[in-house]
């Protein structure tokens, strides 16, 4: 059952990865977007849009790597350090909600 768990865990993991990898791509292409609407000199708003789009796909990003890192180390953490664990994700909750 513990082997199961663990693959489970493993193949999650990787699952996040690779969301993770295709979210950075997503992000890319929007940041070339934004590049080049500022060299064309288009309307600031569509720029500001544009940038808020942004914004949110690195949101998301950073959902998935906490995720990925909930999978993948915290599970572990809150068995052998649940101190650590716990400082670890008030610290990035605090950060994140800024």
């Amino acid at each position: 059952m513990k082997q199961k768990s663990i693959n489970n865990s493993h193949q999650q993991y990787q699952k996040l990865t690779q969301s993770a990898k295709r979210r950075i791509k997503i992000i890319q292409g929007q940041l070339n977007g934004l590049s080049k609407m500022i060299e064309n000199d288009e309307y600031c708003i569509d720029i500001l849009n544009q940038s808020a789009a942004i914004q949110a796909s690195l949101k998301s990003l950073d959902a998935l790597v906490l995720e990925r890192h909930l999978v993948a180390h915290v599970k572990k953490q809150f068995k052998t350090e649940p101190n650590r664990a716990i400082k670890e994700l008030l610290k990035v909750f605090k950060q994140t909600n800024k």
